[in-house]
């Protein structure tokens, strides 16, 4: 056998092929990819996560082989695989992955994106293939728009001559209705080809599916070809592909599926392309072939070296879209464009990008929209009429070069005749032949115009175009594979060819032992490294980075957040109840960031929220902080499942999950279990998304929402919080700070170029250590370095020597790649600490994983700038390194929203590049240094450069305007070039010395940021804040803090000659404000990024905003409307939700909202969206904390908290009465006297009632008569206990039974029962309506029939008091408060069974019926509609007196005495809330005020306690006091009082069945009933040990009427005032819409000056008032006086009378009984009557005209018209 030539580091094995059982096939395998003696290796472990073709791989590598004596291979020892077949199994399964045949890799549309790996591609370089082996490109993934590429994996190891056929059924996949298959040719791979097809359930989505191959030269389906079916969840019809001349957009037509094996079939010899050996090392490019229209053919060979992706093809395939949405787009269903115009379009559109732009999907979709409109428009201009001609096949070739003739060579064409097979072999031939000084073109359309297949095309980049996570793989697999050694020792030489190393060594010796002094001196001033690390900065203590502020934005953006936490609550979804909860706890979610984490428990800790919200005590907080911060790794699970159990255990706390940066992670638990992928695949999703959290209550933040925001979205678009505009900030004149971020960057930023990654990272390394060898000793490479790179070295190392405080500036390199991070970490130290800098600045790595890492003086440094830090103490987040001279390498794949410090100075995202293919990846690397700078920075007189598409802009800096401004970073420039524009070039001692001369005449431009760039030195008394951006900016933190201002923006980019420059001054210049933040830092981007950052032409949008805008969503269609320039998030928000969908790997992708409720939005789940470092955390933070206010403010009560009015002239109890008694003792009781004067606060502003101790009270000076002001009265905030009454707006489970009906149709389960009775006061019959629920029928009798309702059952006096019981009825009078009247009784009831009856209008029936349907109502007949509280009561009274009878008689036939049946009612009014019980406690020693200790009750106590009176039959009111803060132990003294009892009284309705309350009245009705229920000689007590609260309810209730005229004239009317509520009679005055009687006594209320004049503050002479008690005004006083016979009266011996009132009298009062009194001469009256007649009947009857004199004009009536029956009244003089 021949010698087998074997490649360095492979191994020959042997294979096993089903099809050739026999045989051993021979294979030269990389040995590192076969396993140790445990079946493991590492590769192999990193591949097997990646390849779904492991485990068929190692089914077939068997052996290894071993050589005999006789150079005979032979079988050898088996390979130690792990068994991992199953892990086979889910792929085939799975449909995220691709069934992929053995011997390729495919990445679908939703394979490899933006880190998370579902796991089945590996896109490195060939990592399996022998030098020549075959690859079969099979199934390319559905064009991601990610570049996803398809890098193919030679993985099938053939041996010539044997026969491989495809493994398996699953094997082979195919795509779009083309199929593929290993051929049974030696060395023949798989067919590839790929037409439009339509895209299926969702989007651009791969749907992997089989079928067989293709015959020759057809490009049909084989007949019979055996179309094995994947596992996917929906069988996708396979399309037919089109012919020349059809619509793209016609049906389909589908091809039945059958099953089988596949059978080999051969393939034609023209459609192969070898890949030459040597392409990447000549050309230096491996090419990306973009797949455009037809048959692409089979690579072999060195096939490691391409890329295949289909980034564009969707274009090609026009999607099928509803007529609407065509409509949207200006389109008609039949206008497409042909191949060729596609083929033109692309040509175009690659010529327009330009050399550094990369094409963008997006960008060319709203091409290819653009063209069929255009069509659109042409075909209707041409009614239909003759077919355009379109470009024929024999055309396209000379167009297409015509239009490529323009592009500069930077677009070449190669057309051919048969295949395109021979236009891609010869595009990587003529590759591999150039040599490096030879221009490449960027793109090579290749063009295959055959008569048989018609035209086909694709478009080979010769450029990198690879998504982060592949290029991140690809420099890992260069590390390991130790390729880029070579290129470290290319750097290791200098640009002026020196030995690097060498040069260093030379240095480091020749310094010796010391280093460079570490600040306050130059670079040359050297110390020893222990002085260095001994020096200690001046302390300086204006940091005030440590203290947290809320400002106002982010105060408006919690209220949003809390407001739409109302709207949930409101809603009445029942989805979320805020009355149920008292505290507020919360978790937050933060990504895998070690410095986030910290910033976050920074931000909490400092905001001081814990402590707030009572979850933490003050001593603890800080180190308890930690639990409330979760990082997104494996230590999540169990940190979740805590907070999940202090969910369950505190029902009655509401906890809010944070999920910060909520677009970071959204894998679906399904695709991340099943890849084997980064460990955090899915846990967001496990925990946002399991069933607890959907019951809890969360809010997701998030900087890029737009992941959020898809079709499938799980939150409803009415819970998106945005940050408001920041353009409407322009407002907010009193905020110091405006938010600079990406619209600003557009406007302002800055590139140079460079090129691929690891060759790019070690470039700019490089570039760093020469510019720090070149400021520092050689001077020669000074021009050898960039003047950007320079200038930013130059700052960072001369900053710190300016002063004793040694600050300086931050330095940000982002290198997403770890391993690449932690090379330029050490090269760069290296560089530092040869050139002794060590102690100069410090350098950093920034790795999410770990914890920063500061040496040990540098934090000496920090600790002494902050001053009182602990010992223990180290910077744990980047602003804490505030003031730090120090460069940040950034790594990771994407920054996670870490805050940075406001010495930020620059921002250098060189290396970024690949990954801003999607917007979330762009914004987020700008975002690092987006932050809130001073207004004047942003509003300054401003000429902005516009960059973009005019890279020769000449601009007026340099005295040579010819001098191009844009400056070409390969290539180095010397210090007399003119001043870089690219970034800030001008720094302290002006490096880069231009030339540029003073100009200050003409326009100065920028090419940056908005700051002026004026060319006039410090010198000639310009102050360098005007030259520079204005007032400093500060940065500010995400939570605002007051930081230094951040942003892209370049330095003036002008100086006076010579070496000054405009300094950021450590020592601030005149005028300005400590200048050391003054500017946003400068952020230099790659030209890609520029181009896709920058302000377009015309206003449009930057090309960013297009992008896709996360790796985890597809465009719904390649046919979409564009995105215009003004679109609020909001409005983004919609366009995303309708024109993108979740991938299927994406955590939503499950989520279908629909109608049905199992699939609607989650309801309790909140996105708050905001630009990145806008301060979305101090907001949410805010949030927490008002949420728990308002809780705490719904858990409280305003009470009305006013003391007794009118102590100091009531009547002293003469009986003394011992304390300490439960009860009063009825003997001693009724001796007390009444005490007539009424304390009640709310009455201040009523008359006095007379009595004789008020006659000594001294007079006030008459005052002028007041103007009447709603008086605000006193309240105190309580929080609300277990026994409170509740409105309808409190819930829990404990009362809803009831509260709620149990089903809806029990609302129907009340009945309607009419109850009739005859009032006697009324002169008529009364018909009541009761509403009675089904549950409450037990309490009433109903007839026989069980129809007619005949009484409500009365309990017994002699009935043991029973705990769980109370005996008297409670009716409660209510209007107008149908949700916020005080009726839920249930807790203050303690739950027990009790009978409560509510009192309602008849209009407004309905309304309390809907709020309280498990109440019994008691409607008032219709005629009381507009009655006041007086018609209640009084209704409320007869119709018990009416049912005492009724139960009565009925008991009494049950043999029980009348006079045991309970004859009391509780009255109580619908604002009572909470109940209270006093004792004075013993003092012992001084006679000091004795302490009063309160308890909070429940209303059934304090009535059980009432009803348990002894003899309570004998008192006819009992009641309790009102409850005051001022409660003293004085007023505790006398347990019981015998006085004016309001709001809750026990009604003995059997001894007061002849006292009244006045059905006509509005107000004072209690006391009126008080005052005459005591002349009548009966008992009222008040239980003083008792207190009622009352809260203050700001609707409905004893409200005033609006008063208005009856007949409007004109809307503006002035108000009218109490004195025009009467007229004359007859008059023309403007009749009023209110009850008379209501105008009467509002009237009274105002006009005692007119009325009284006498009684005006002249208490010794009251107004004397017959059987009623009137409010006529605080002035005056009344003397209630009843005319009924043995009634007890106040004595009026010697009192002179200064008037008399007589409303309604009736027959007791007579003349005889008016004799009895003596009047003040030009004493008034006032006689009161319901109408004319019955006017002057009393004044006769009463004889009033012997002694009063009356004139005619001196008759009024209320201003009501005469059906509304007026009442009138005569005023006359006492003569």
């Amino acid at each position: 056998m021949e010698q087998i030539d074997i490649p360095a580091g492979f191994l020959l094995v042997g294979a096993k092929s089903p099809n050739l059982p026999e045989h051993i096939l021979v294979c030269a395998v990389d040995k590192r990819f076969l396993p140790d003696d445990h079946g493991k290796n590492a590769l192999l472990v990193l591949c097997s996560k990646q390849l779904t073709t492991q485990p068929k791989k190692q089914k077939h590598l068997k052996y290894y082989l071993v050589r005999s004596s006789q150079g005979v291979l032979s079988k050898g020892p088996l390979i130690c695989w792990k068994e991992c077949r199953s892990r086979q199994s889910s792929a085939i399964c799975h449909s995220i992955k691709p069934n992929s045949s053995v011997s390729s890799t495919v990445t679908p549309e939703n394979g490899t994106t933006n880190g998370y790996k579902p796991g089945f591609i590996q896109t490195d370089s060939p990592v399996l293939s022998p030098a020549n082996s075959a690859i079969n490109l099979s199934g390319a993934q559905d064009l991601t728009r990610n570049k996803n590429v398809v890098k193919p994996l030679a993985l099938s190891l053939q041996v010539v001559g044997k026969t491989f056929a495809a493994d398996a059924a699953n094997g082979n996949s195919s795509h779009g209705g083309k199929s593929s298959a290993s051929s049974s040719t030696p060395a023949r791979p798989g067919n590839y080809s790929l037409s439009p097809r339509p895209s299926y359930a969702s989007g651009d989505q791969a749907t992997m599916f089989i079928s067989g191959p293709p015959k020759k030269r057809h490009r049909g389906w084989y007949p019979g070809s055996p179309v094995p079916q994947p596992g996917l969840v929906v069988p996708v019809p396979t399309i037919r592909p089109l012919s020349r001349n059809e619509s793209l957009l016609s049906a389909p037509v589908p091809q039945t599926p059958l099953t089988g094996i596949l059978q080999p079939r051969p393939i034609p010899a023209g459609e192969t392309v070898i890949v030459p050996e040597n392409l990447l090392t000549n050309s230096g490019v491996r090419p990306v072939i973009l797949i455009g229209y037809g048959t692409l053919p089979y690579f072999y060979g060195n096939v490691g070296d391409i890329v295949v992706s289909p980034l564009l093809v969707n274009c090609y395939k026009v999607p099928q879209l509803e007529n609407k949405d065509l409509e949207q787009l200006g389109l008609t269903g039949s206008q497409l464009l042909s191949v060729e115009n596609m083929i033109l379009l692309t040509i175009q559109y690659l010529v327009r990008l330009g050399p550094d732009q990369i094409p963008l999907r997006e960008e060319f979709e709203q091409i290819m929209l653009k063209a069929m409109q255009e069509f659109t428009l042409r075909e209707r201009a041409l009614q239909m009429g003759a077919q355009c001609t379109p470009v024929s096949p024999g055309q396209l070739p000379w167009l297409a070069r015509l239009i490529a003739s323009v592009s500069q060579d930077l677009v070449h064409v190669i057309v051919t005749q048969n295949s395109l097979a021979e236009g891609i072999s010869e595009t990587l031939r003529t590759l591999s032949e150039m040599r490096h000084y030879q221009r490449l073109p960027d793109y090579v359309v290749a063009i295959c115009a055959s008569k048989v297949r018609g035209s086909e095309f694709c478009v080979v980049v010769l450029e990198s175009m690879l998504t982060t996570s592949e290029f991140l793989k690809e420099i890992s697999y260069e590390l390991i594979t130790g390729k880029v050694s070579f290129l470290a020792s290319h750097f290791k030489t200098t640009s002026l060819g020196d030995d690097l190393d060498k040069l260093l060594e030379k240095m480091q010796q020749r310094r010796g032992d010391s280093v460079v002094t570490p600040f306050n001196g130059d670079l040359s001033e050297c110390v020893s490294a222990q002085e260095a690390a001994a020096m200690i900065p001046m302390q300086n203590l204006d940091l005030d980075n440590e203290t947290f502020q809320i400002y106002q934005p982010q105060l408006t953006v919690a209220r949003k957040l809390l407001s739409q936490v109302c709207a949930i609550a409101d809603s009445g979804s029942q989805s979320l109840d805020l009355g149920h909860f008292s505290k507020v706890d919360f978790i937050i979610i933060v990504p895998r960031s070690e410095v986030l984490v910290q910033q976050t428990l920074q931000r909490i800790r400092q905001s001081g929220v814990l402590v707030d919200l009572g979850l933490e005590e003050n001593g603890t907080a800080y180190q308890r902080a930690e639990k409330y911060v979760v990082r997104l790794d494996n230590e999540i699970l169990t940190k979740f499942e805590v907070f999940m159990r202090r969910v369950k255990q505190n029902p009655y706390t509401l906890f809010v999950l944070v999920h910060d940066n909520s677009h970071v992670e959204l894998t679906s638990v399904i695709s991340g279990s099943l890849s084997h992928g980064e460990p955090s695949h899915g846990l967001a999703d496990r925990v946002i998304n399991c069933r607890e959290v959907l019951e809890a209550f969360n809010l997701l933040v998030s900087s890029f929402p737009y992941t959020l925001q898809t079709q499938q979205s799980r939150i409803s678009y009415s819970n998106e919080v945005h940050w408001m505009q920041l353009d409407s900030m322009d407002d907010m004149s009193c905020e110091e700070k405006l938010y600079f971020g990406l619209n600003e960057y557009s406007k302002s930023l800055q590139y140079p170029r460079l090129h691929s990654m690891v060759v790019r990272c070690y470039l700019l390394i490089q570039q760093y250590s020469e510019a720090l060898m070149a400021l520092t000793t050689v001077a020669s490479l000074r021009d050898h370095s960039t003047p950007e790179t320079l200038s930013i070295m130059d700052d960072l190392i001369s900053s710190p020597g300016k002063n004793k405080s040694g600050k300086g500036h931050m330095l940000i390199i982002r290198v997403p790649s770890v391993q690449l991070a932690m090379l330029a970490k050490e090269r760069l130290q290296e560089v530092r600490d040869k050139l002794g800098l060590q102690y100069r600045f410090e350098i950093i790595l920034g790795n999410p994983a770990s914890e920063l890492s500061v040496a040990t003086h540098f934090v000496a440094r920090l600790k002494t700038w902050r001053g009182n830090e602990p010992e223990e103490w180290i910077p744990r987040t980047y602003q804490d390194l505030e003031g730090l001279p120090c460069i940040v390498i950034l790594t990771g794949k994407d920054p996670l929203g870490e805050t940075f410090p406001r010495s930020l100075k620059y921002c250098d995202l060189r290396l970024i590049d690949s990954s801003y293919l999607t917007r979330t990846a762009l914004e987020q690397e700008v975002g690092l240094a987006c932050c809130y700078v001073s207004k004047e920075v942003i509003r300054g007189p401003t000429v902005a450069l516009d960059l973009s598409g005019k890279e020769q802009e000449r601009a007026t800096v340099s005295e040579n305007d010819s001098e191009e401004l844009l400056i070409d970073l390969e290539r180095p420039q010397s210090n007399s070039s003119a001043v870089t524009g690219t970034s800030g070039s001008l720094m302290e001692n002006g490096v880069s010395s231009s030339s540029a001369a003073d100009k200050s005449q003409k326009q100065p431009v920028t090419l940056s940021f908005q700051s002026p760039a004026n060319s006039v030195g410090l010198d000639e008394g310009v102050s360098a804040g005007i030259a520079g951006a204005g007032e400093p900016l500060k940065r500010e933190c995400d939570s605002l803090g007051p930081h230094m201002a951040s942003s892209t923006t370049s330095k003036p980019s002008s100086l006076s000659s010579g070496p000054r420059a405009l300094p950021w001054p450590a020592q601030p210049a005149p005028g300005c404000r400590g200048l050391h933040g003054a500017l946003p830092p400068v952020v230099i981007v790659s030209k890609a990024a520029y181009s896709l950052l920058g302000n377009q032409r015309g206003g449009k949008l930057p090309a960013s905003a297009s992008l896709l805008p996360h790796a985890d969503v597809a465009w719904a269609s390649s046919l979409r409307p564009l995105l215009h320039r003004d679109m609020s998030s909001e409005e983004l928000s919609l366009y995303y939700r309708q024109w993108t969908t979740a991938r299927q790997h994406h955590a939503d992708s499950s989520h279908q909202p629909g109608p049905s409720s199992a699939r609607a939005c989650h309801p309790r789940r909140l996105l708050l969206t905001g630009p990145p470092q806008v301060g979305k955390t101090g907001s949410y933070l805010q949030f927490l904390r008002i949420l728990f206010r308002m809780l705490i403010r719904l858990l409280e009560v305003d009470v009305y908290d006013e003391g007794e009015i009118n102590t100091d002239h009531s009547g002293s109890s003469e009986v003394s009465q011992s304390e300490g008694e439960p009860w009063p003792d009825i003997e001693s009781f009724s001796k007390v006297p009444f005490d007539v004067s009424v304390h009640d606060p709310k009455y201040s502003l009523m008359s006095l009632v007379y009595t004789e101790k008020l006659a000594g009270v001294k007079q006030e000076a008459i005052k002028e008569p007041r103007v009447e002001e709603p008086r605000k009265r006193e309240t105190m905030s309580m929080v609300l206990t277990k026994y409170a009454a509740y409105n309808t707006f409190h819930h829990c489970e404990q009362c809803r039974p009831y509260m709620d009906c149990t089903s809806a149709s029990q609302v129907s389960d009340s009945t309607l029962h009419a109850f009739t009775f005859s009032s006697s006061m009324l002169g008529e019959e009364v018909q009541l309506y009761f509403i009675i629920p089904k549950s409450k029928e037990s309490h009433f009798v109903f007839s026989k029939q069980g129809k007619h309702l005949e009484s409500m059952r009365l309990p017994l006096v002699s009935d043991k008091q029973n705990l769980n019981a109370v005996k008297s009825p409670i009716f409660t009078p209510s209007s107008g408060r149908h949700e916020h009247g005080l009726l839920n009784l249930f807790h203050t009831m303690e739950g027990i069974s009790h009978l409560h009856l509510l009192v309602v209008k008849e209009y407004e029936m309905p309304l309390y019926r809907k709020y309280w349907p498990n109440h019994i109502m008691l409607v008032l007949p219709g005629m009381f509609n507009n009655a006041g509280v007086g018609a209640a009561r009084f209704l409320i009274k007869e119709l018990s007196y009416h049912n005492l009878e009724l139960e009565r008689n009925r008991l009494e036939e049950l043999g029980v005495k009348r006079q045991c049946v309970w004859p009391f009612i509780v009255v109580m009014d619908d604002s009572c809330v909470l109940w209270n019980i006093h004792s004075v406690q013993e003092q012992t020693g001084q006679p000091m005020e004795a302490a009063v200790s309160s308890k909070n009750v429940s209303l059934k106590s304090v009535l059980q306690h009432i009803e348990a009176t002894p003899k309570i039959a004998h008192y006819a009111v009992l009641g309790i006091q009102k409850w005051s803060s001022k409660l003293s132990s004085q007023s505790l003294k006398t347990p019981f009082s015998r006085c004016h009892v309001h709001d809750l009284i026990l009604l003995n309705i059997d001894l007061t069945q002849n006292v009244q309350y006045d059905f006509n009245r509005y107000f004072c009705e209690d006391v009126d009933f008080n005052l005459r229920t005591n002349s009548s000689g009966l008992l009222i007590c008040r239980f003083n040990n008792f207190s009622l609260m009352k809260k203050h309810v700001q609707v409905g209730g004893q409200r005033d009427f609006i008063i208005k005229p009856k007949i409007m004239v004109s809307e503006s009317l002035a108000p009218i005032l109490p004195l025009q509520y009467v007229c004359a009679p007859d008059s023309e005055h403007t009749l009023l819409a209110a009850p008379a009687q209501f105008l009467l006594e509002k009237f009274l209320q105002h006009a005692s000056y007119k009325l009284f004049p006498k009684a005006i503050h002249n208490f010794k002479s009251p107004v004397l008032a017959i059987d009623c008690y009137l409010n006529i005004g605080p002035e005056v006083a009344i003397c209630y006086v009843s005319s009924r016979p043995h009634s007890s009266n106040v004595n009026c011996e010697g009192v002179f009378f200064s008037g008399l009132l007589l409303y309604l009298c009736d027959s007791f009062v007579g003349a005889d009984l008016l004799k009895k009194f003596k009047f003040l001469k030009g004493a008034t009256l006032c006689v009161i009557c319901q109408d004319r007649s019955s006017l002057r009947q009393t004044i006769v009857r009463l004889e009033l005209e012997d002694e009063w004199q009356f004139r005619l004009r001196d008759e009024f009536q209320t201003a009501n018209s005469s059906d509304d029956k007026p009442l009138y009244f005569l005023t006359g003089r006492h003569v």
